[in-house]
Order: C-alpha cells, then structure tokens, then sequence
C-alpha cells in the first residue's frame, strides 16, 4: 500500500532534449511580466510551470522546494516544477475558487511553438469551467465588477457595473457612499464578486488607499484598466445584440445613471462579451438596488459565519453549512448562496417565502417526496448555459430530458397538498410548471430526445442518436449489420477450413490498425501452417498468437470501416442538430431552473427547521419603523448543532425606549459573544426567510447588520488589530441608521485603559442619542453600565432613554472559589470578570494565580467605586466610603459636591483615580476647584 500511495504522487518525470529545452527557453522568456498569472504548460501526460510560478506551486502544494529542477545551464537556466493531471486540477480549484490574488493560464505546443489556450480570473472561470467542476458542483456564480468612484469633498458617488456570466445577467447600480466605502462594501459582498475592475487613474490617487481597503475585505481580485475602457459610446447598440427583448428599457435604464454606463462598457469589453456569437439575444439587464436588500459587509459575514471557511471543522460551523440540504446538483446551492447574501427587507416577500416553509414543516410527507424527486435534477442552469454556447453534447441533452421528466412527478407531489397555503403554491410553482411542461414547451423537448436518442444504449453508457431517427442513419445501420453477419460467415468458413474450433481455437478479433482479422495462438500455427501459406495472408507473429486474413476478410472489412466511418459522421451531424434543436428551449430550462432552485432551497429551510433536536418557530414580522425585536428562548442555530452541546436557550427583548441599547456584562467564557451573534443570525434567518431557532419571535426587519465582534493584523496593510477594529467601528458610526443592528464585542480592549473606555462611552453615547439603532454592546468595562443610571439621576446633564444593562451569570463557590458559568442572560450589570478564575481552568501555575489575585485585590482597593448607585440613598454611601479611609473633607457642602459629580468624575477620571497615590485622591476630593473644572470639561 505504501508503494502504491508513493507511486500516485511521484511527479512526473520532466523530459526534454537539449534542442527541445532551447526552444521552449526562449519562448518562455519572451512571454510578458505578469506577477499574478500562473502559467502551465500542456505535456500531454502531465504539466509543467516555470520560473517564480514553479516556485510557488512547489512551496504552496507540495510544501517544499525539492519538487522544483532546473532547465538549462548557467544564467538561462529557469526553475521547472512537473504537476500531475490531478494536482493540477487541484491547483486550478484552488487558484480560481479560493484565493483572490492569480490568474490561469494554459499553454499548449512542442519546442518554441506555444499558444495559449485557455486562461481564467476568479471572476471569469471561462473554459476552465469543464475541469473546475468535471466533478464538483458549482457552488457559487462568481460576478466580476467594474467601478468608477467620482470623490468629493464628504465622500464619493459611486457607478457600478457588473456581470453574472454563469447566469447571463448584467446590471448597473449608483449611489452616494461615504469615505470608508460602507455602502459599495455592502454591494461587493451581496453580488458575490470576485474580480473588480478600477481606472488606473484611480488606483494611483490620494484616495485609493481607503477604497482599497474595502476592496480588500471583500477578498476580490483587483484588476487596473485603462480609463479609455471605461465608455458609454454605441452601449445602446452593443446591448441591442447582447440583450433579449425591445431596447426601449434599456435605453431608459442607462438614461437614469450617469458613472454606471461607463463602467459597463468596460465589464463589456473586459469579458469579451461581443465576440461570442452564442451570447446574442440572450442576456438580461437590470438596476441592482441597494434599498432592496439588507446590506451585509465582510466583517458582518465573518462575525455571523455566514458562509463557509476551510477551516471548519464540520459544515454545521456555518450558517451555510447549516442551511445547505439542498438536494439538485448545484442550483439549490447557488441560490442559496445569494439569498445568505441579500436578506429581504420587504415584509410580504418574506412572508411569502415563510409561507411556503410553515407549508412544508406541517406537511412532512410532501416535503420528502418533493426533495426525493429533486435528487434527481440535472444543473438545468449549467447544462442550458453549455447549450447556448454551444458546447454541449448529446450527454447535457439526456440530462436535462432526465430533468424534464421530472417535473410530471413533482407536479403530481404539490398537487397533492391542500393546506392553508394551497394557493401560494399553485400560483408560485404549479402554474408556471404547468405552462412549461405544455406540448409547446417540455413537452415538445421530451418527445424530441424520445425520437432522436436510442434510450436503451444509456445503460451502457452509450449516448447515441437511435437509428429510426433518420433515413440515411437507418441505411448505414443496416448495411453495418449487413457486413457484420458477412464477416461472421467468414469468420466459420475459415474455422472449417482449417478444422479449428470456432471462437475458441480461431478468433475473430476487431484492431484499430487493420480492422478484422483471424488470430491463432502460436501452439496451434504448426497445425495449419501449410494452409495459412496457401489460403491466407500472414500479417503479424507475436507471443499471444498469429493474426491472418484472406482477401474476402479484407475486403469485407475496409468497407465496414467505410461505413462505420460514414455512420459516426452521420451521428455527428445528427447529434449536432438535436443540441441545436435542444438549445431553442433555453427560456423554458431557464424558468424551470429558477423555480426549482427555489422550491429545493425552502424545502431546505423546511427541513433543517423540523429535524432539529428543538423544532424552530417562524418569526412574526414587522416593518423596520414600528415593533420590537422579541426572541424569547432564542438559540445559536450553529453552535446548538455540535454534537457535544447542550445549549442553553436566552430571551433578547430589544425593546424601543426601554431595552432598544443594551450594555451586556459578565465573565470570560460566559456566553456574551455567542448571545449577541445568536441575536443577529436569528435576524438574518428570518429575514432570508427561514423559521428559527426560538420559541417566540417577533422581529421589526433591519436594513443592515453591522458586526463588530474581533478583528486580526493585517500586516501586509499595515493595519494593526486596534486599527482595524477602528475602521469597523468607523464604517459603524458612519453608516448605521435607526433601522439598523448593531452588534459590537469588546470594543476599546486593543489600547490603553483610559483611551479604551473613553473610546467606549463616546462610541455609546453616539449610538444611544444620534443614531438610535438597536444594540447589543459586550463589554468588560463595567463603569459602561452607568449609562443606564443616567436618566435616574437629577444630576446628570444627559438623559439616555432606552438602555438597559444585561449580564450573563455565574455562580462562584466561596469554599473553593470554583467558576460555573450559568450561561443564563439576566438583567441588571455585573461587576466582575472572573478573568482569574477563566485563568485556573487554563490550568495557570499556582503561583502566577496567587500573584494575580494579590495584584487586582490592590488595584480594587484604590477603586472608589465599581458600579453606579441606582438610587441617591445609595450615593450617599460615595462620601462614606471616602470618610471610612480618614479622607478629610469640607462638611455638608463638600459631601453633596461629591454625591453630585461622582457620575462625573468617574466618566473622565475614573481610572486615573486607580494609579494615582492616595495623597492625589485626598487632594482632589478637598479641593472644589478642581471638582469644578472636571464639571465644565465634560459639559463642554
């Protein structure tokens, strides 16, 4: 087993001669820099890539440098790296699929004589389509867009293009964005773009670093081109060929933009689209609308794991992975793809589609027969896309009439239902079946493939045209079988002749090289040697035998090879019109896939909603200006699902004017990050139109998820961890708005204490009092949970309405000091973090945890308070606690002073009370300048 394993992955053998390795040197040097284009060249057997490319593959796929050689000698020589046909495939997956930053090429030739091929960009998988997916399924459309971003003085307005070439689907989008580029951030992640096209000009401007930077975070491959590209000139006609129907739309279309036309002439001729006749008539243009959807940017998707990641340990660490039990071959994926990326924000849509789940969750019988039919869907969307481009084959034509019979069945299953729902169902699924499977339809196609293809060969894999299709096939057929009994005549005249057994002594046998023969084994060639020289012609000795003919053989089988000949090329010509015929149903396969995309992605949504342990609900919805945000019992869809959890269920009550901001504290490890991420993956389910992992929801629908939850380095940006959470942050304040979700962990923790939490407050109060948008805010720093108190106190110059303080509980055992984490989310603050105790479970040193307790039991006694009092009889006990410590003051007025700014001095000074001496503090409590000027600061 060992050698078998390290004979698959020995590299090839690199074979070339001197004169073949100077040929292929001075072609390869005289190919154009290009730093992110892999290059690899067609051995026949197996590839090769050359120079920094053969660098790269060895150190990336193969983990090491000793894969790389050399050709030739001296200072000509060049590093070469051999790739097998899988690793290459494996390569490409990768290069096109998951990385963002090279593009693809293939070369094909011998010596000094290359062409390319075949080349591909992660935004165009173009003729690598074939291998990409020659055994996986395609499960996301991959859009390339085009920019141009017109700066101003408060922001920029942005024009963009883009087109869905799986899908055919252009379309154009504009609108104001502010200088962090929130809202193009929001449109890159929801058209799931891989490739962006920018204006040189623009790449080298003053503002380009912060358009780069969100560019950067959509994980898309930047590609510079030139600005004379960028043209709305003759768009109107160019579109007139690549657009269906009357272009009277079109024209008013590119009348009510004035950057996107421009950057659509550019994603025109980047991908070539004019020069394939097959596009033609068939591509669809539309206004993309930012209103229409809930915007998502990158940090939301990675903050919510709302799609996959390689390094998931199961598929259930996703939401994608969690959603996805679609079962048609890539069309339900790629749905569902999008919609995880283009929440609804209109409430009957929604309600529409949680119809048509409620439907299936109640009537499960329905919903299994329905996913069983589906299971066997062709990718009607790929399948028709090869048809109109003209590479299909008779193979893509029995796939999708296997698809298309189908659908009689499928009809029959929703017919079947006759629930509340019954006439949702028939007007969004049988209806529309109905009018394709009609005999001028589907019909029509079913009956063509049943006339034109012999059905029965396909269970010997065999896809021919049937020989009764066409009268001149049937001829050459015959005269086939006609020559085939000819020849077996033969085949036992020869046998009596020479007086061997027939089939077992003296073979028939059929070659590539000399058509029909005789063969004897050698044993047997004394006994007919005589006649063999007399009677037949001798063409070949070898060890298994004597192959022979005579002249009537060779005749006979020079003209069976004729019309073998003329028979395929007949079969060629027939099978060439049937895909031609096939492709004029494109319209029809297009509509039928959409709907079955559909249909197998709510049944998805049905499914994981009733097979879960604890049933999900379906959310009530309401529109984003009116009700509340109420999940009672609510749970993380994907952590619930880990096979060794035991979730604890929490209520979230985001209330408007009582619980609309809350400050949620508590310990490490406690729970606050998975609470406020469950609260936004419920939104976004319900949203998508899914039931969700609650007892009860109501949910008013927000127009964005804002995600501030963790960030990382970016070192090849130069962006530290503290940064990057600024420029979320930033991207935050600067584009929520009261019909948005705010989400935010652990803010202000990546600098100083002091900068931390006064970022912190100012970051609050900004939210709380401008923007109003629910919030769910975890922090560590406790001091934040006065806000809450503020609107208690008569004097404070500030009201806060609507902010509530939440902890989640843990019970500490005053034995032994043992942590449990409750997991339970309670009202009211909590006033430590049981960091020490998260450090024991680590199994700290002893000594490194005593020394920390010591150490935070100092800093705690010069603290002079941890929590703000709820009421003034407790504010009193501020003068108190100062007094027990033999702090002199001034009498009564004193005393008063500092139970009316203690709110105030904590919210400037708080923690340099903590590391000043207590000297300092005595000197700041007597003397009422200084408490007064600590006033005027924070009211200023």
């Amino acid at each position: 087993m060992g050698n078998n394993f390290e004979e698959q992955n020995k590299l090839p053998e690199l074979k070339l001669d001197a004169r073949q390795a100077q040929g292929f040197l001075s072609f390869f040097k005289s190919l154009p820099n290009d730093p992110r284009a892999i290059r690899f060249f067609d051995r026949r057997d197996y590839y090769t890539t050359h120079g920094e490319n053969a660098t790269f593959i060895a150190k990336t796929y193969y983990h090491t440098t000793t894969a790389v050689c050399q050709i030739g000698s001296g200072s000509d020589a060049i590093s070469s790296v051999s790739v097998s046909k899988n690793m290459f495939e494996t390569v490409a997956r990768d290069i096109l699929l998951e990385r963002a930053d090279h593009t693809l090429e293939l070369y094909e030739g011998s010596g000094a004589n290359w062409r390319l091929v075949k080349s591909a960009t992660p935004g165009n998988l173009g003729s690598f389509e074939e291998i990409l997916f020659a055994n996986n399924e395609m499960q996301d459309s991959p859009v390339i867009v085009a920019l141009i971003a017109n700066f101003r003085e408060n922001g920029c307005a942005v024009g963009l293009s883009y087109v869905d070439l799986t899908k055919r689907v252009l379309g154009l989008a504009e609108f104001p964005d502010d200088s962090h580029f929130t809202n193009l951030e929001s449109a890159l992640v929801a058209l799931g773009c891989k490739e962006i096209l920018l204006p040189v000009e623009v790449a080298k401007s003053s503002e380009y670093r912060s358009l780069n930077d969100a560019l950067s975070r959509c994980g898309a491959m930047v590609t510079e081109r030139k600005k004379a590209e960028f043209k709305g000139r003759d768009l109107v006609q160019d579109l007139g060929r690549l657009v269906k129907g009357s272009m009277d739309p079109v024209r008013d279309l590119l009348a009510a933009f004035e950057l996107a036309p421009a950057a659509l002439g550019c994603i025109m001729s980047y991908a070539d689209l004019l020069a394939d006749e097959s596009n033609y008539g068939n591509y669809k243009i539309q206004r993309y609308d930012l209103a229409r959807y809930m915007r998502l940017d990158s940090a939301a998707m990675r903050a919510l794991n709302v799609m996959e990641s390689k390094a998931d340990a199961n598929k259930n660490f996703s939401l994608f992975g969690l959603l996805n039990r679609t079962c048609t071959a890539g069309m339900g994926k790629r749905l569902l793809h999008m919609w995880l990326k283009q929440p609804l924000l209109d409430v009957n849509e929604i309600n529409c589609r949680l119809d048509l789940v409620q439907a299936f969750v109640e009537d499960g019988a329905l919903r299994q027969d329905l996913r069983q039919q589906l299971k066997r869907i062709s990718d009607m969307e790929r399948l028709t896309r090869s048809l109109e481009k003209k590479r299909a084959s008779l193979v893509h034509v029995v796939k999708l009439y296997q698809s298309s019979i189908r659908l009689s069945f499928i009809k029959s299953a929703l017919e079947q239902y006759n629930g509340q729902f019954a006439s949702l169902i028939k007007g969004r699924y049988l209806d529309p079946l109905e009018n394709w499977t009609d005999d001028n339809h589907l019909n029509k196609f079913i009956g063509l493939v049943e006339a034109s293809v012999d059905l029965e060969q396909l269970e010997n894999g065999e896809y021919m045209i049937s020989s009764g299709y066409d009268s001149q096939l049937l001829a050459l057929k015959n005269e086939q079988e006609s020559l085939e009994h000819q020849i077996h005549d033969l085949h036992i005249k020869a046998a009596n002749d020479l007086d061997l057994a027939l089939d077992k002594a003296l073979k028939l046998e059929k070659g590539t090289q000399h058509g029909y023969a005789f063969r004897i084994t050698k044993k047997e060639e004394p006994k007919v040697r005589k006649k063999l020289n007399t009677q037949f012609i001798l063409i070949e000795t070898r060890k298994d035998g004597v192959k022979f003919t005579n002249i009537k053989l060779k005749k006979l089988s020079e003209h069976y090879q004729k019309v073998v000949e003329e028979y395929k090329n007949c079969q060629k010509e027939l099978v060439a019109r049937v895909v031609q015929t096939a492709a004029t149903f494109s319209e029809v396969f297009e509509g039928v896939a959409w709907s079955l995309s559909e249909l197998d992605v709510l049944l998805s949504f049905a499914d994981v909603a009733a097979s879960s342990p604890t049933p999900y609900t379906r959310p009530i919805i309401t529109p984003s200006d009116v009700g509340d945000i109420i999940l009672e019992g609510s749970r993380h869809p994907c952590v619930e699902a880990q096979d060794w959890v035991n979730f604890i269920p929490n209520d979230c009550k985001l209330v408007r004017g009582k619980s609309w901001f809350q400050i949620i504290t508590g310990p490490n490890m406690g729970g606050k990050s998975t609470f406020i991420r469950q609260v936004g993956v419920n939104i976004l389910m319900a949203q998508v139109g899914s039931f969700i992992p609650c007892d009860n929801a109501c949910i008013s629908v927000r127009d964005c998820i804002f995600a501030r939850v963790g960030a990382g380095d970016c070192q090849l940006r130069g962006v530290s961890t503290f940064m990057q959470e600024m420029l979320e942050t930033a991207s935050i304040l600067k584009g929520a708005t009261e019909r948005s979700l705010i989400i935010i962990d652990e803010l202000g923790r990546g600098t100083s204490t002091y900068d931390g939490f006064g970022l912190a407050w100012a970051i609050c109060e900004h939210i709380v009092e401008v923007i109003e948008a629910p919030t769910l805010f975890a922090t560590h720093f406790h001091e934040l949970t006065a806000l809450a108190h503020e609107n208690a106190h008569e004097q404070s110059s500030k009201k806060f309405i609507g902010v509530a303080n939440y902890h989640v509980s843990a019970h500490v055992d005053s034995s032994n000091r043992k942590l449990t984490m409750l997991y339970k989310v309670e009202p009211g603050a909590c006033d430590q973090s049981f960091g020490i105790h998260v450090a024991e479970f680590a199994n700290f040193p002893e000594n490194v945890v005593a020394l920390a307790r010591a150490k935070a039991s100092e800093l705690e006694d010069f603290s002079p308070i941890t929590i703000v009092p709820h009421d003034a009889k407790e504010r009193t006990n501020v003068y108190h606690y100062w007094d027990n410590e033999n702090c002199e003051t001034q009498g009564k007025a004193d005393e008063d002073l500092v139970v009316a700014d203690t709110v105030a001095i904590r919210r400037l000074s708080l923690y340099k009370w903590v590391q000043r001496s207590w000297d300092d503090v005595h000197r700041v409590l007597r003397q009422r300048r200084d408490l007064m000027k600590y006033r005027e600061q924070i009211e200023s």
